[in-house]
């Protein structure tokens, strides 16, 4: 009887700590109140992922800039963006993945009445910073997008914004995120994965990103490029210590993307080997940076027919260490702002440096990012057809055929930079390119934008019909407003 009455009273004891039965029904593991931190977490992996993933269902860069050509499923290399969803799962990825909780962190840490101000002040002005990134995402991606009215759950057919109109706001808004980047606080410590809190390289990485988009709008406005460019270029990243990058893990989910498409952990298939245009001219300059990009067959580095079918087992594939699973991100670096000040020095812009030495700097960085050494840099630089002062007398040819090497793994941003400099010249699958025994119809044109997603015809119709109209149509040959050459 008291062993029955002990038990009784620790029964007692024991509901008394639950106040009703609800709290038995409390998830410790999953919170129900979202904090900014981890949104901002979530935001940076989905952002890197989206930009990095090689699927074909969301992201067909690699195969517009001609890294990689496919073994048999031809409608990404032959530029249908109707087969699959692609253009919904680029702009699905951005604006809900990245922006929205951007947006919630944002709100999040504007309500924190308790948060230190210099902390506060950092954490907005990344949460910012990161915001700019993935909107001038969308504008080069698409060109006219919704932007004044996005995001907002009350506005369910939100205007399309101008997209010259909102590239001139977000550059408004990177300026003021940069003023107010507080040097003294670590902002999101570390939730921060790109840089652990360390706002000094934000303040590197915000001016590089002005950097960018100052180059991308020099072609339609010289003037206010130059304004963006000189008061950026002090200010950016200085070497490939400052690269933003994510850091994925060797465990799945949080692993390479690349990997779920390419590593023989993760899959069977073997869809992707690399581009003929791409590799014959790495053949044709001896660069030595093929090693890290391909894997070689007897030998030799072979590029399979871009947008014809192709054996895997013939040309080169990717090599090994980009499948990894931990294999990192690279998301704006060193190398690419190199490349940036040596064509803005190029251009006449008052940057510190000579366009020659960063071109250098640009083109031995990337050399060594690869696995290559200074030396093999060196001679590489003074090859005739590399070097500042023989490759071209047009600067836009030899920056423009240099970055497209090194923004290799980086199809989106290659494929902006083509747009945008025109150079390397790249042409479409064709008659001309078939292999012995293919054929192709002429007239397939390389896309300048990707059409609006399908959703929206039905969705946001309205809307959506205005900003085509706007933009000369809904077409992939429609030109985003600052490719004007």
């Amino acid at each position: 009887m008291k062993k029955i009455t002990c038990i009784l009273a620790a029964a007692a004891l024991l509901s008394a700590c639950a106040k009703d039965k609800s709290d038995y029904n409390i998830d410790i593991k999953n919170p129900q109140v979202a904090t900014a931190p981890p949104l901002f977490t979530a935001a940076a992996k989905s952002f890197s992922d989206i930009i990095t993933s090689p699927s074909v269902n969301n992201n067909p860069f690699r195969f517009y800039a001609q890294y990689w050509t496919s073994t048999e499923y031809l409608d990404e290399p032959r530029y249908n963006l109707l087969a699959r969803p692609i253009p919904q799962a680029f702009w699905q990825a951005l604006y809900r993945d990245v922006l929205m909780d951007l947006r919630e962190a944002r709100k999040l840490i504007t309500a924190d009445q308790f948060m230190a101000a210099p902390t506060k002040a950092s954490q907005l002005a990344q949460t910012e910073i990161m915001e700019v990134m993935a909107w001038s995402t969308l504008v080069n991606t698409y060109g006219n997008i919704p932007y004044s009215e996005a995001l907002d759950v009350t506005k369910t057919q939100p205007k399309y914004d101008d997209a010259a109109t909102i590239y001139a706001d977000l550059l408004t808004r990177l300026d003021a995120a940069l003023t107010t980047l507080n040097s003294g606080a670590t902002g999101y410590g570390a939730a921060d994965v790109f840089y652990n809190g360390d706002i000094a390289k934000w303040r590197k990485f915000g001016n590089s990103l002005k950097l960018r988009l100052g180059l991308i709008l020099a072609d339609k406005d010289p003037a206010k490029a130059k304004t963006l460019i000189e008061a950026a270029a002090p200010n950016v990243m200085t070497s490939a210590a400052d690269n933003l990058t994510f850091r994925y893990m060797k465990t799945t989910p949080n692993n390479n993307p690349i990997a779920n498409a390419t590593n023989p952990g993760l899959t069977t298939r073997k869809d992707y080997v690399g581009a003929k245009p791409f590799i014959d001219k790495l053949n044709s300059l001896q660069d030595p940076r093929r090693a890290g990009f391909f894997t070689t067959v007897g030998g030799n580095f072979v590029g399979g027919y871009y947008g014809f079918s192709n054996s895997y087992s013939n040309f080169s594939t990717l090599n090994p260490k980009i499948a990894a699973y931990d294999f990192e991100a690279l998301l704006l670096d060193y190398t690419e702002v190199e490349f940036a000040l040596a064509e803005a020095a190029a251009r006449g812009f008052t940057v510190p440096g000579t366009a020659e030495t960063h071109y250098n700097n640009a083109i031995t960085s990337s050399i060594l990012y690869w696995g290559g050494t200074t030396a093999q840099a060196a001679t590489y630089l003074a090859r005739p057809d590399v070097a500042w002062s023989s490759a071209s007398a047009n600067y836009r040819e030899k920056i423009g055929l240099q970055k497209w090497i090194a923004l290799y793994n980086r199809g989106y941003d290659a494929w902006v930079e083509w747009k945008r400099l025109d150079y390397p010249v790249l042409a479409p699958p064709s008659p001309a390119t078939a292999p012995p025994g293919e054929t192709i119809s002429p007239g397939l044109v390389i896309p300048v934008r990707l059409i609006y997603p399908i959703n929206e015809q039905t969705l946001n119709t309205a809307n959506r019909a205005a900003a085509a109209s706007a933009i000369g149509g809904d077409l992939i040959t429609s030109k985003i407003f600052w490719d004007v050459n």
